[in-house]
Parts: structure tokens; sequence; C-alpha cells
């Protein structure tokens, strides 16, 4: 069982045009961090999903899965 989580960081970053720096200054901790959560390097403590949840103002499910998300575009079955 791969315990991999998947991220919409940054996509949302992206739709609010926030750097890497400046999301990493509002949670406070360090830039490459918010690098290491979009590609999977690393995945969060359960206070920092939240405090990125909380700072998007979007539920912890948005951002967060354990599956992957489906592309833009494609539908759900």
């Amino acid at each position: 069982m791969s315990e991999t989580i998947y991220n919409r960081i940054a996509m949302l970053r992206a739709e609010r045009g926030i750097s890497r720096r400046e999301l990493a200054e509002a949670l406070g901790v360090h830039y490459q961090t918010i690098g290491y959560l979009e590609r999977g390097e690393y995945s969060p403590s359960l206070y920092l999903a939240l405090k990125i949840a909380q700072h998007f103002e979007v539920g912890v499910e948005v951002i967060f899965s354990t599956e992957p998300f489906p592309r833009l575009g494609e539908r759900s079955a």
C-alpha cells in the first residue's frame, strides 16, 4: 500500500497568483518545503495540512488526497 499524498497546492497557488516563497512566509515554513510538498517528495503533518487549507479557505480534502486527482476536464464516473 502506497503512502503517497497527492495535492493541488501548485494549482491553488497559480489560481491566486502567489509564489512558493509568499505561501511559505504565510505558513511559517521554508519556501523549499512548498516545493517538496508540490512534487510529492514530502507529506505534510496534519497541522501543516490544516494551515494550508485554512490559508486557501477550502477543506483539506480539496487540497489533499490519497488518490490521484482527475485531470482538469475529466469527469468522474
